[in-house]
């Protein structure tokens, strides 16, 4: 059996450094923020390039905390991609907004910076780009556009840490970055877990208190916040892997590459990076005119896959409400349809890399994909 991705593969290489953390807070009497997070924050914030970073509780508190610190609020308009996890429209949603999709570029699959303009309406106060399946957005004409429109950029990285645009981190070309430490993230914690990134000294402000009940003080709310608070425990945790986040990265990589060389002219439709994109490879996805088919096949053959995503975030019943016909986004129900993941993770390693690829190669998928 190969496995998608094997959590307990990456607990055990970091055992007895996990344990260490873990029974440095319980030692601490510390359970709720204090040195262990501010530890973290400092570290991640270094790491990702950017001057201030918060933990927070997971990665939809992360994007609905930053919407909230930026005053978006009812009556306004978020543009967010047709193609992503549903949790980038819920955090608009939550703040009262309305997610305003727009289609991906067919060929990297993120958002289409040509189709933005578009969709901008009085009324937009927010480009939302996602950092899809760990490779950056481009970010540059999304700059352009919101500096033109005087409009804030909220980047969903929540599968790209340590990513790389034209050579920078992601982590702080936008207002703010939003991160999630979910455990199957590149960057996982032993639960749930999140945080944002910026410049901005003052919607790190904002944040922080928003996720406290609105305090800064004990007993003094100055806003209506939520309890979104990193875990000490968590963020022990998160130190330890951020140490061997970069190895990691390069062990995703070794495997997307045997994909890539033993795929060639297999009749799959690969992942296609541009000069400008370093990708951290969260996932590897690649396209099938046979895709159910062909899933099937291989957890017959003791391969496990995954889709993501199989219903578009406009066909959910959540959205019902913005009467949005299946065929409004054309693109991302065609992806939804022919998009799947193949085992991906650090402790893959290329050998069972190279057995996906020959199981592939002898179920002979080109002529399940006539005319690739």
């Amino acid at each position: 059996m190969i496995p998608f991705l094997d959590l307990k593969a990456a607990y055990c290489e970091l055992k007895p450094e996990i344990d260490a953390a873990i029974h440095r807070v319980l030692e601490s009497g510390w359970y709720i923020l204090g040195p262990e997070a501010e530890a973290f924050e400092a570290e991640w914030a270094e790491y990702c390039g950017a001057a201030h970073a918060v933990g927070l509780a997971n990665g939809l508190d992360a994007l609905t905390l930053a919407l909230r610190a930026l005053e978006v609020g009812s009556g306004d308009e978020v543009i967010v991609p047709s193609n992503t996890y549903i949790a980038t429209w819920l955090a608009v949603s939550a703040v009262g907004a309305r997610p305003v999709p727009v289609e991906p570029d067919p060929a990297t699959y993120n958002i289409d910076p040509d189709r933005i303009v578009a969709a901008i309406t009085p009324a937009t106060r927010v480009l939302l780009p996602v950092h899809l399946y760990g490779q950056p957005a481009d970010l540059d004409p999304i700059l352009t556009l919101a500096r033109k429109h005087e409009l804030a950029v909220v980047e969903d990285a929540a599968q790209a840490h340590g990513a790389r645009y034209k050579g920078r981190r992601i982590g702080s070309h936008g207002d703010v970055v939003c991160w999630s430490f979910y455990p199957g993230k590149n960057l996982g914690a032993l639960g749930d877990a999140g945080a944002v990134t910026t410049d901005r000294a003052d919607l790190a402000d904002r944040i922080r208190v928003l996720r406290n009940y609105g305090s800064r003080r004990k007993y003094v709310n100055e806003a209506a916040g939520v309890n979104s608070r990193l875990d000490p425990l968590q963020a022990a945790v998160l130190r330890v892997k951020l140490k061997v986040l970069d190895e990691w990265t390069e062990r995703r990589r070794a495997v997307a590459t045997a994909y890539a060389e033993g795929l060639r002219g297999s009749g799959l439709t690969l992942p296609y990076a541009p000069d400008w994109a370093e990708p951290v490879w969260h996932l590897y996805v690649v396209r099938s005119e046979a895709r159910d088919a062909l899933q099937e096949r291989l957890t017959n053959a003791g391969i496990d896959t995954l889709i993501h995503y199989p219903i578009p975030p406009h066909m959910q019943g959540a959205y019902a409400e913005l009467k949005m016909a299946p065929e409004a986004m054309p693109l991302a129900r065609d992806l939804a349809d022919k998009l799947l993941s193949l085992p991906m993770g650090p402790h893959l390693g290329t050998a069972r890399a190279r057995s996906v690829v020959s199981m592939l190669t002898a179920m002979k998928v080109a002529k399940e994909n006539p005319g690739r």
